[in-house]
């Protein structure tokens, strides 16, 4: 089957699922606190502890009182907005020393090459911010990934176990579903995804429960079904 673009997941498709809870969050936890006090008069990062402050409401809250309420929601895995965005000012520092790079299975760097090269559309879409995608392919395990993708999404575009969100890409890419395939760990996500006519393939590395759509150990397998 030929496609014309090919959407992937991360987390559990193309990474380790527990790259991001064994590498990137204590990274994080170990980190944010120097961070915000070394850091806490740049406009961006004021910006995000003003957005702390209100919803602590606690307007007058030192950085202090930021720092320990950004742990707590570090600690809980909530899915704060600023703490997302802080956090990813953190791992790039990381990523850019050389503290870590971005976890990347061989065969996907391999077959996302592969792809572009055939003149296939490659597309990312995941719960992380656009910026912590692009930070993860551009410093991964082999090299900067980055020129293969034509573009990014997260969950601005809509939640990804929703059919509104698969249709608002859909409209972007301006292509039929049928020329598009995507690849995730979540047959949620699939389910929402077919439902508009998109193909899928379950992506199967970690003992993932299989559900009704085809499934792939690997990129290479992927390929194959292609073919």
């Amino acid at each position: 089957m030929n496609y014309s673009a090919i959407i992937t997941d991360i987390e559990g498709t193309t990474s380790r699922i527990s790259f991001v809870t064994e590498v990137l969050f204590p990274y994080a936890a170990k980190h944010l606190p120097d961070f915000i006090r070394q850091h806490q008069q740049l406009p961006a990062v004021a910006c995000e502890l003003a957005e702390v402050r209100k919803l602590m409401a606690q307007p007058q809250a030192d950085a202090e009182r930021c720092i320990a309420q950004l742990l707590e929601w570090l600690a809980a895995d909530q899915k704060v907005t600023p703490l997302k965005t802080l956090q990813g000012m953190v791992w790039a520092d990381g990523y850019q020393s050389g503290a870590f790079t971005g976890h990347i299975y061989p065969d996907v760097a391999a077959e996302l090459a592969d792809w572009h090269g055939q003149g296939i559309k490659l597309y990312v879409y995941s719960s992380g911010s656009v910026a912590a995608q692009q930070l993860l392919f551009q410093h991964s395990d082999f090299g900067d990934l980055t020129p293969l993708f034509s573009g990014y999404f997260d969950t601005r575009i809509g939640a990804k176990r929703d059919v509104s969100a698969y249709a608002a890409i859909l409209q972007q890419l301006q292509m039929p579903p049928r020329q598009v395939l995507f690849l995730s760990d979540v047959t949620a996500e699939l389910d929402a995804a077919s439902q508009l006519g998109i193909a899928t393939v379950q992506v199967i590395r970690e003992g993932q429960s299989a559900g009704k759509h085809k499934t792939a150990n690997d990129f290479y397998q992927v390929q194959e079904m292609m073919q």
